[in-house]
């Protein structure tokens, strides 16, 4: 794993008045982890595989267990998004939905319940 700091500053949102700071990019090889921590009860991993990422853990069990919703969103552009959401923080995260007018598709820890008959695998 490398870590090469950035110090780069843009704006994003519908009015780009949202300021994101990018300060760092980490280059991992194949079967490498990245654990993000944003207090001693909460992490998120990223996995690189040879084939892409796992970009979340387990939707229905690590991720529930560490108290975040997974929700998929669409913005006014049609651009889709899967986010992670803090329980806690459900009415803050409401709140960007509505101004940035953006709708939630589902939460996806809700509709679970595939029918595996109907799952496409590659053959």
């Amino acid at each position: 794993m490398k870590i090469k700091k950035i110090n780069r500053k843009f704006s994003v949102g519908l009015n780009k008045n949202i300021k994101i700071k990018h300060i760092a990019n980490i280059y991992t090889k194949s079967n490498e982890q990245v654990t993000f921590l944003s207090n001693k009860y909460q992490e998120y991993d990223v996995t690189r595989k040879s084939w892409g990422y796992y970009a979340t853990p387990s939707i229905n069990k690590r991720l529930m267990h560490f108290n975040y919703k997974t929700g998929l969103i669409k913005n006014s552009n049609g651009m889709f998004y899967i986010t992670v959401v803090n329980k806690k923080k459900l009415r803050l995260f409401k709140n960007y939905l509505i101004k940035e007018n953006i709708k939630l598709i589902s939460w996806l820890e809700e509709n679970l319940n595939y029918d595996v008959k109907k799952i496409i695998y590659v053959k």
